[in-house]
C-alpha cells in the first residue's frame, strides 16, 4: 500500500461551475493518491479567460490549456515539502471531457494527479519523460479504480 504523505491542500472555485461535481474531498482524494512526498498544493477552477491569461504570461501560449502547475521549490531543499498552485480551466477539461465521451469526474481525477506530478518535477517534454509520468498516472489512477486515460491513443 502507499505511503500517506502529509497533503495541505487548499481548493478554490473561481469558476464555481464544477463546485459541486468535483468537491473538494475528491480533489483530496486525488491529489493524494499522486503524492509522492509531503506537499501544500492549491488547486483553482478558473474559466476560460483567466486560463488563457496565465498561460499566456507565463507560458507564452495565447489559449487556455487543461492544467497549468506552477511549483514554487524546485531547486530549493530536497527534503522540504512540494508546494504549488495547480490551476485547472473549467472550460477545457468540459471540452475535452466532452469530446472524449469521459465521465467528467474521470477526466478531473485525471487531470488533478496529472497537476501534482508536475508539482513534483515530473514532465513531459522529453519521450522519456513523458513515457515515465504516462505510466506514473496510469498506476496512480488504478489504484483509484480510474481506467488508463492513455489507453485509446
Amino acid at each position: 500500500m502507499p505511503v500517506k504523505n502529509k497533503l495541505s491542500l487548499s481548493v478554490q472555485y473561481a469558476d464555481t461551475r464544477l463546485a459541486e461535481l468535483v468537491p473538494r474531498a475528491a480533489i483530496r482524494r486525488w491529489a493524494q493518491a499522486a503524492l509522492l512526498a509531503p506537499a501544500t498544493l492549491t488547486i483553482r477552477f478558473v474559466a476560460e479567460e483567466e486560463g488563457r491569461v496565465l498561460n499566456r504570461d507565463y507560458r507564452s501560449k495565447d489559449y487556455a490549456t487543461n492544467v497549468l502547475t506552477f511549483a514554487y521549490n524546485d531547486d530549493e531543499d530536497p527534503d522540504a515539502p512540494t508546494q504549488a498552485d495547480i490551476v485547472l480551466c473549467t472550460d477545457v477539461l468540459l471540452r475535452e471531457a466532452s469530446e472524449q465521451h469521459l465521465p467528467l469526474t474521470q477526466h478531473a481525477a485525471h487531470l488533478v494527479v496529472h497537476g501534482v506530478l508536475h508539482a513534483q518535477g515530473y514532465d513531459h517534454e522529453e519521450d522519456a519523460e513523458a513515457t515515465e509520468m504516462e505510466e506514473l498516472e496510469t498506476t496512480i489512477l488504478a489504484r483509484l479504480g480510474l481506467p488508463d486515460p492513455y489507453a485509446g491513443e
